[in-house]
């Protein structure tokens, strides 16, 4: 049976503890039902899948309607979380944890908590979300390495793209262009 905890550091973020049933012939495993989140609508679901190499650094990314769900089938990554929604009682709170093929959880982000990964290993990330690409208008990045969040980056030099080059530090976005904590 499926777990899901809360996440302390960051409203919202929850982890679901997967159970995995394995005989002689491999395995199954449940990673993902729209039951144990029930605060969302999932009408517009949709999968995505990211492949990445050792050393790759994604993000850091949030948005500002849409909800993430994350699973790592394979390889073992970094995850980073930050939560920049103003009004949030963890407002600037952050955490990181480790997640992949030896600690299979799914992750639940929602709006509004920037994010971003790690790959540890070459890794593949499947992750869901609750609305349809909408050709950007809904993406938004931040700074992977603001010295405001106080991440403890696992890495030596990260390989990133180059819109994650860019991304702005928290202080560098105007107050009113961030997102909102709506609870939930």
């Amino acid at each position: 049976m499926t777990v899901i905890e809360s996440l302390p550091q960051i409203s919202g973020v929850q982890i679901a503890r997967l159970q995995s049933y394995a005989d002689e012939r491999g395995r199954f495993m449940e990673t993902f039902r729209k039951e144990w989140f029930p605060q969302r609508s999932w009408s517009n679901l949709q999968c995505n899948r990211s492949d990445s190499k050792t050393g790759v650094l994604r993000g850091l990314h949030y948005h500002h309607g849409q909800v993430d769900y994350w699973y790592a089938p394979y390889g073992r990554l970094q995850v980073a979380l930050v939560d920049i929604r103003t009004g949030s009682p963890t407002f600037l709170n952050s955490a990181t944890l480790e997640m992949g093929a030896e600690s299979e959880i799914g992750l639940y982000i929602p709006s509004g908590v920037a994010h971003g990964f790690l790959a540890l290993t070459d890794v593949t990330l499947l992750y869901t979300v609750d609305s349809y690409y909408d050709g950007g208008k809904d993406e938004w990045g931040v700074a992977w390495n603001d010295a405001q969040f106080g991440l403890n980056w696992a890495l030596g030099e990260p390989v990133l793209s180059e819109r994650d080059l860019k991304n702005p530090t928290l202080s560098e976005i105007p107050a009113p262009a961030l997102p909102r904590f709506t609870g939930d």
